[in-house]
C-alpha cells in the first residue's frame, strides 16, 4: 500500500480523504494557498507545501505546482478529491510521467467522459438511453434557434465542459434562446477556458438520479445504488438521499447495469458518479436518460457511503494501487434512509445572495461522527460513518437514539471558528449528512441538527434547509429539479409553521420575559420598591400576530389554550433548548438561537426567524407602544446584491423599461447573474460602468 499521498485540493473534501488515509495508516501531504494557511485541513495533514496566492488560479489549478509537491515530499499517489484539477487529463497524464499515481480513473475515461457532447456520442453506442437533443458544435445563437425550434421548446442549453450549475440556461422560447446563449459561452468560457455548447430537450417533472460506480484496474465494476439530487437552486445540488424515494428495484438494476455497461465501455475503474435525468411524469419509471459522467468522488458520496457502509475514498486508494475488489454486486445492499444538505455561505432571505466573510462564531450540532478537524480517529467506519444497525467486526456498535430520532449524524466539513469563508472558493460550510432506519426518520434527525447550529458572521442557509425538511411536497418525496422555483416562487421568507407551535413559542418568550425581569428585581443595591412585581400575564407578538399567555407553575395558558413545557433559555444566553405540547398535541423538541434587538427579542428555531415583541398584558393595552417602523422604499433603485462586477449594462440613461426587463448583468463566484427591473419607469441616472467592481448594496442605477 502506498505509504504517502498528497491530496490536490482542499476545504472538507482535503478533510475527508486524511480522515480516511489516517485510519488506513498512510501519511499525508497537503496543499494550500495564501487564503487557506490557517485552514484546518493544513493541520490535520502530516505536512503541508504552500503553492501561491488566493486565486485558485494561480495555486489548486497549477498542475506543475502540484506536481513539484509530491516529488518534494516523496508522495506516492495524488488524490485530487472533486473540482479544481479532478478531471484534467493533463494533469493525470503529467503524474503518470513523473511515476506518481493518479487516485482517479484512467486518462482515456476522464477523456472520453469529460466533454458532454462526445460523452453523449459513447453513451449511445453503449446502449444508454440518451435525452433527445443536438450532439454537436453550435455555430452562433441563430443556429441555436433553429436546434431549438427542431427539439421543442423547452430546451436545456448547456457549456460542453460545464458542471456545479455553471453554464446552463433553461429556455422556454426562442426570446430565451436568443438572451441567455451568448451568457452560457461566456461562462463556459470563464469557468471552464471552453466556449462550445449543446442543446437538450428538457424533460417535464425531472428528477436528478444518479448512479454511483465503482471499478478495479482487473475488470470488476459495480454499481452502488443511487443518489437522489432532485433539489437544486440554479442547478447546483442542496439537498441529496440514497436511495431515491422514486426509484423501484427493477428501475435500479435497469439503470444500474446501463452505467456499468458505458464504464465497462472506456475501460473505468476508481470511483465514478453516472448522472441521468428521469421524468417523474412516467409512473414506470422507465423515462430515465443519460446526462454526463463525473469521473471523480461527488461531493455527495457519504450518502451512499451511509447506507452500504463502503468507504469510497479507502476504495479509490485500494483500486489505484491495483488491489482487486473485495466486494462483489451481490455484497451492494441498501441498510436504512441518508440525506445530506449542504450548509452555504448565503443569505435565503436575500436572494440567496453569496455571504462571504469571518466565521464569528461556528458551533456545528453534536455529531456521531465528523469528518473535519475534529474527527473521531477510532471509528469503526470512517468513510461511510458509523455502522447503520448491529454490530461490526470490531464489536462497536451503532450509536444511541438521539433525542426523539433513532439514527446518527454525520457532519464533513473545512472551517473553524474564526475562519474566513472566501470568496474565491465554493461557499460551502459544511455537509450535514443523517442516517435513520426511514426517511422520515432522517429528515426529522436532519431538523433536530440545523436547529443546533450556531453560525455568526455571514449569512448562511440553514434555516432554508430546515424549511425543505419539513416541507409536505418533500416528506411525500414528490421531486422534480424545479422544486425550489415551484415552492419559493417569490423568495425564501422563513419556514412555515402551525398554530400550536407558535403558541409553544409564544409562551417560551413571556416565560424568558418573565425570568428576565424576576432575576432585575434581584440585583442589589436597588431601593425597596423601585421595581413593580413581575408580571403573569403578557401578550406577545410574533410578527404581526399577537397571543396572550398567561404564567402558571410548569405551563402557560395562551389564548386559552394549555401549553406545558420547559426551556433553558436565560438571561445572556444567545442559544437554547426547549420542549413543549398543546394540550392532546405531540411534544415538540427544538433549540433556538437568540438575539436581543432593542426592546424585542429575535428567536430562530425550525427553519424561520421570529421577532417577538414581549410586554405585560396591561401595558401592551396601550396601542402606542405597539406601533411599528415603515422601512423606506426602494423600488427606485437598482442595488447591487452582491459583491461582483458589472459585466454588462442592459440599458442607458432616458430609455424606458418594462417589468422583467434586464438591466444589469453582474458576475459574482464566476456565475452570471441577470437584474432585471421590477416595475415600468424610465432609466433617470446610471451610476456605475461596465467592468466596474461592485460592492454590496451599491446603487447602479436609478428610475424616475
Amino acid at each position: 500500500m502506498f505509504s504517502k499521498i498528497l491530496i490536490a485540493n482542499r476545504g472538507e473534501i482535503a478533510c475527508r480523504v486524511i480522515t480516511t488515509a489516517r485510519k488506513m495508516g498512510i501519511k499525508t501531504v497537503a496543499v494550500y494557498s495564501d487564503a487557506d494557511a490557517r485552514a484546518p485541513f493544513v493541520a490535520m495533514a502530516d505536512e503541508a507545501v504552500h503553492i501561491g496566492p488566493s486565486p485558485a488560479a494561480e495555486s489548486y489549478l497549477i498542475a506543475d505546482k502540484i506536481i513539484a509537491a509530491a516529488k518534494q515530499t516523496g508522495a506516492e499517489a495524488v488524490h485530487p478529491g472533486y473540482g479544481f484539477l479532478s478531471e484534467r487529463t493533463s494533469f493525470a497524464e503529467a503524474l503518470a510521467k513523473e511515476g506518481i499515481a493518479f487516485i482517479g480513473p484512467p486518462v482515456g475515461a476522464i477523456a472520453a467522459m469529460g466533454d458532454k457532447i462526445e460523452s453523449k456520442k459513447l453513451a449511445m453506442q453503449a446502449g444508454v438511453n440518451v435525452v433527445p437533443g443536438f450532439v454537436g458544435e453550435i455555430e452562433d445563437t441563430e443556429h441555436a434557434v433553429r436546434i431549438s425550434d427542431e427539439i421543442g421548446y423547452p430546451v436545456m442549453m448547456k457549456a460542453s465542459a460545464g458542471g456545479g450549475g455553471k453554464g446552463m440556461r433553461l429556455a422556454y422560447s426562442e426570446a430565451d434562446v436568443r438572451e441567455g446563449f451568448e451568457s452560457v459561452k461566456r461562462e463556459g468560457l470563464n469557468s471552464f477556458g471552453d466556449d462550445r455548447v449543446f442543446i437538450e430537450k428538457f424533460i417535464l417533472n425531472p428528477r436528478h438520479i444518479e448512479i454511483q460506480i465503482l471499478g478495479d484496474q482487473h475488470g470488476n465494476i459495480l454499481y452502488l445504488n443511487e443518489r437522489e439530487c432532485s433539489i437544486q437552486r440554479r442547478h447546483q445540488k442542496v439537498v441529496e438521499e440514497a436511495p431515491s424515494p422514486f426509484v423501484t428495484p427493477k428501475m435500479r438494476k435497469a439503470m444500474g447495469e446501463q452505467c456499468v455497461a458505458l464504464a465497462r465501455a472506456v475501460g473505468y475503474y476508481s470511483a465514478g458518479t453516472v448522472e441521468l435525468i428521469v421524468s417523474g411524469a412516467d409512473p414506470t419509471g422507465e423515462s430515465f436518460y443519460f446526462l454526463e459522467m463525473n469521473t471523480r468522488l461527488q461531493v455527495e458520496h457519504p450518502v451512499t457511503e451511509a447506507i452500504t457502509g463502503v468507504d469510497l475514498v479507502e476504495q479509490m486508494i485500494r483500486v489505484a494501487y491495483g488491489e482487486k475488489l473485495s466486494l462483489t454486486q451481490d455484497d451492494i445492499g441498501i441498510d436504512g434512509w441518508a440525506i445530506e444538505n449542504r450548509v452555504y455561505a448565503e443569505d435565503p432571505y436575500r436572494g440567496f445572495l453569496p455571504s462571504t466573510g469571518r466565521l464569528v462564531h461556528y458551533s456545528p450540532p453534536e455529531a456521531d461522527f465528523r469528518q473535519g478537524p475534529f474527527a473521531a480517529s477510532a471509528n469503526p467506519r470512517a468513510g461511510g460513518g458509523l455502522p447503520a444497525s448491529g454490530e461490526t467486526e470490531n464489536g462497536l456498535r451503532s450509536p444511541p437514539a438521539r433525542g426523539f430520532t433513532q439514527g446518527y449524524i454525520r457532519l464533513d466539513d473545512g472551517v473553524y471558528e474564526g475562519g474566513e469563508v472566501s470568496m474565491f472558493y465554493d461557499p460551502m460550510i459544511a455537509k450535514l449528512v443523517t442516517w435513520a432506519p426511514t426517511r422520515d426518520e432522517a429528515a426529522d434527525l436532519q431538523i433536530e441538527a440545523l436547529d443546533n447550529f450556531r453560525i455568526k458572521g455571514l449569512g448562511h442557509n440553514v434555516d432554508f434547509l430546515s424549511a425543505i425538511m419539513q416541507h409536505p411536497r418533500f416528506r411525500a418525496g414528490e421531486l422534480t429539479t424545479g422544486f425550489i422555483a415551484e415552492e419559493y416562487p417569490d423568495g425564501f421568507h422563513g419556514a412555515a409553521t402551525s398554530q400550536d407551535f407558535r403558541r409553544i413559542l409564544a409562551a417560551v418568550c413571556a416565560g424568558n420575559e418573565f425570568s428576565l425581569q424576576g432575576r432585575a428585581r434581584h440585583i442589589s443595591g436597588q431601593l425597596d420598591g423601585a421595581l413593580p412585581v413581575v408580571a403573569s400575564e403578557w401578550l406577545v407578538k410574533l410578527g404581526d400576530e399577537r397571543f396572550e399567555v398567561v404564567l402558571g407553575d410548569g405551563h402557560a395558558m395562551v389564548d386559552g389554550v394549555r401549553v406545558d413545557g420547559t426551556c433553558d433559555w436565560l438571561p445572556g444566553m444567545v442559544e437554547a433548548t426547549a420542549t413543549g405540547k398543546v394540550e392532546d398535541g405531540d411534544e415538540v423538541r427544538f433549540g433556538l438561537i437568540v438575539d436581543r434587538i432593542g426592546n424585542r427579542w429575535k428567536v430562530t428555531t425550525r427553519g424561520a426567524a421570529h421577532t417577538a415583541l414581549v410586554l405585560p398584558l396591561q401595558l401592551a393595552r396601550h396601542e402606542s407602544l405597539m406601533i411599528e417602523k415603515v422601512p423606506p422604499d426602494l423600488s427606485k433603485f437598482l442595488i447591487c446584491p452582491m459583491p461582483g462586477m458589472l459585466v454588462k449594462l442592459h440599458v442607458a440613461a432616458g430609455g424606458t423599461v418594462q417589468p422583467g426587463q434586464p438591466l444589469a448583468t453582474v458576475e459574482a463566484m464566476k456565475m452570471e447573474n441577470i437584474l432585471r427591473a421590477e416595475k415600468e419607469g424610465v432609466i433617470a441616472k446610471i451610476n456605475a460602468a461596465e467592468g466596474e467592481s461592485l460592492a454590496v448594496d451599491a446603487v447602479i442605477l436609478e428610475l424616475e
